[in-house]
């Protein structure tokens, strides 16, 4: 059985981002310029069918008004790579981690370096916030999409997370 794969470009405040739709579920969301860059050719048709859902709340997280995505996802990696995924997944919005904590958290401490590798492979770039993870220095450290855009991201998380609440 074949998967049915449709794809979507939509405008953002760190330009254009392509969204993979399969059998109805967000399986990608690539940046510009992603780093390993995707084929393509995979993400099936372009439509903006089955995409207002994801669209929408991309929309409301660039706004500051959403720090959580709730639409279905299905990102395609081994095991231990979806463990990583599923672990980024719980870093809160606003923080960061560090590649070691990621692995001490999925109970590999010695596994850092599988831990970055599968970072670099995430397919829901933002929905899978692989933007906040750090070096252990604190330094920002590579992202898909270019550190420019992994310091916007982690920039604007800072500012909302941070915001006084109105009285």
């Amino acid at each position: 059985m074949t998967a049915s794969r449709t794809h979507t470009v939509i405008d953002s405040p760190i330009g254009e981002l392509t969204l993979v739709n399969t059998d109805g579920m967000l399986s990608g969301l690539y940046m510009s310029d992603h780093h390993p860059a995707p084929d393509a050719t995979t993400f099936g048709p372009q439509t903006s069918e089955g995409f207002d859902e994801a669209g929408g709340q991309l929309r409301e997280y660039f706004d500051g008004t959403r720090t959580t995505f709730t639409f279905p996802i299905a990102p395609v990696g081994t095991e231990f790579q979806r463990t990583v995924w599923t672990a980024l997944r719980a870093i809160e919005y606003g923080t960061t981690s560090t590649y070691g904590e990621v692995a001490a958290s999925i109970g590999r401490p010695t596994a850092v370096r599988a831990v970055a590798a599968a970072n670099a492979r995430n397919p829901l770039s933002i929905i899978v916030p692989c933007h906040r993870v750090i070096g252990s220095s604190g330094r920002l450290t590579g992202y898909a999409g270019g550190v420019e855009r992994k310091q916007f991201l982690l920039e604007q998380e800072a500012r909302i997370a941070h915001a006084p609440t109105p009285a």
